[in-house]
C-alpha cells in the first residue's frame, strides 16, 4: 500500500454521523446536553449564536481525510428537514458532500449509525481500490464497523470530537484524530443572527475564481497537511505538495495565475517555503514563522541586560563583603598595636612614677 499523500495509490472514503458530530461540538462548547436544553435542533433567534458558535468547519475535516489520498466519495447522514440541520447546506453543497436523508424513527434515534455502517460495506465490495475509510464520529457503536474494515484490508481513520468520543472506537482506530487538533476556520457570530445566516458560504469551500492569494493560502495549508504525516523538519517533494493542493481545490492552475510552471508558483511565495533542489528533484518545506512584534520588542529588552550587568559589577565595591575586608584589615592593625603602645606608655613611664619608695 501507498504511503499517505500518494494520490495515484491512494484513495479515500468518508462517511460523516453529521448528528454525532455536530450535538458533540455544541454540547462541548456549551455544557453537557446543552443541545436539548436548549433545543438547538429548532434553530430559532435564540439558539442561533450559540449554533454558529458551535459550528463544524466540514472542510477542515475534508481537508485532512485528504491528506490520505484522493477523496473518492464523501457521505452525510441525517434528517436534512431539521432546521439545524438544513443550515449547513451550502457549505456542505460547496464541497460536494453526498447528503443521505434519513426521516427520524422516533423521536430519539434516525438510524443514522445503521445506515452508514451498511454503506460502508457495500462501499468496501462495490469499490475495491478504497484504502482508506474516514469515520466522522464518536459512538461506540462503530467499532464493529471499524473491526470489519480493517479485515477487509482498508485503512480506518476515526475523527470524533474531543470529550464525546468512546475511547475503545479510539483503540479499534488505526489512526483518530480529534476534531479541536484540526486547523478550523471559525467565523465571527453574525450581528443579526437569523436562521438563514448559518447558510453563508464556508471559509474553507472551494472558490469560484482562484486568486494569487487563495493559491498562496491553499500552498501553506497542504504543506502544513503534508507535515502532519511526517517530521516537522522533513522535506516535501514538489509532486507531493502539488498533489496536495489540487485535492484541496482542483481548480488548482499556476497556469491561469500567470506562472509557468509550479515551482515558479512556489518561488513566489519565498517568504512562507522553504525551497532545496537535488538535481532534478525539487523539495519544499514551510519556513519557520519570524518573530511577531511583540517578541521582537522583547529583544531590546534582553539586550539591555548587559547595562545592569555592569551596574552590578560596578556596585560590588560597595556590596557587605567585599566593603567589609578592608575595614576589617585596616582595624586589625590598629588593635594589634594597641596593646604595644599601651606596653611602650608603660615602659615610658618613669620608674619613680611607680616607685612606692619615691621620696615626695
Amino acid at each position: 500500500m501507498a504511503e499517505p499523500g500518494e494520490p495515484t495509490e491512494s484513495r479515500v472514503a468518508v462517511y460523516i454521523d453529521f448528528d454525532n458530530v455536530v450535538i458533540s461540538r455544541y454540547d462541548q462548547l456549551h455544557g453537557r446536553d446543552s443541545w436539548r436544553k436548549d433545543e438547538a435542533r429548532r434553530n430559532d433567534g435564540k439558539s442561533v449564536p450559540k449554533l454558529e458558535q458551535a459550528r463544524v468547519d466540514f472542510g477542515a475535516i475534508l481537508d485532512y481525510a485528504s491528506s490520505f489520498g484522493t477523496v473518492a466519495l464523501s457521505r452525510a447522514y441525517a434528517d436534512w428537514s431539521v432546521p439545524a440541520n438544513a443550515a449547513y447546506k451550502r457549505q456542505l453543497v460547496d464541497r460536494a458532500i453526498d447528503l443521505t436523508q434519513l426521516f427520524p424513527a422516533s423521536s430519539t434515534k434516525n438510524g443514522a449509525d445503521i445506515r452508514l455502517a451498511v454503506d460502508v460495506i457495500d462501499d468496501m465490495f462495490r469499490l475495491p481500490d478504497i484504502t482508506h475509510v474516514v469515520i466522522v464520529a464518536g459512538d461506540s457503536d462503530y467499532i464493529p464497523l471499524a473491526q470489519r474494515c480493517k479485515r477487509l484490508g482498508r485503512v480506518v481513520v476515526g475523527i470524533g470530537v474531543t470529550g464525546s468520543t468512546s475511547p475503545a472506537l479510539v483503540a479499534a482506530l488505526d489512526e483518530f484524530e480529534a476534531y479541536d487538533a484540526l486547523a478550523v476556520d471559525v467565523p465571527e457570530p453574525t450581528s443579526a443572527p437569523a436562521p438563514a445566516a448559518a447558510t453563508t458560504g464556508d471559509d474553507t469551500s472551494v472558490p469560484v475564481a482562484l486568486t494569487p492569494a487563495t493559491a498562496s493560502r491553499l500552498l501553506v495549508r497542504a504543506l502544513d497537511l503534508a507535515r502532519g504525516k511526517q517530521d516537522d523538519d522533513e522535506w516535501l517533494n514538489a509532486s507531493t505538495v502539488k498533489s496536495q493542493i489540487k485535492r484541496l481545490n482542483p481548480s488548482f492552475n499556476e497556469r491561469s495565475l500567470g506562472f509557468r510552471s509550479f515551482m515558479d508558483f512556489v518561488r513566489a511565495n519565498d517568504a512562507q517555503v522553504e525551497i532545496r533542489e537535488a538535481g532534478q528533484q525539487r523539495f519544499m518545506r514551510l519556513r519557520e514563522p519570524a518573530p511577531d512584534s511583540d517578541t521582537a520588542a522583547d529583544l531590546p529588552t534582553a539586550a539591555a541586560v548587559a547595562p545592569p550587568k555592569r551596574s552590578r559589577r560596578a556596585g560590588t565595591k560597595a556590596e557587605p563583603p567585599k566593603t567589609a575586608e578592608a575595614p576589617r584589615t585596616a582595624e586589625a592593625k590598629p588593635a594589634t598595636r594597641a596593646p604595644r603602645r599601651a606596653k611602650a606608655a608603660a615602659s615610658s613611664t618613669p620608674p619613680s612614677a611607680t616607685d612606692p619608695f619615691r621620696e615626695p
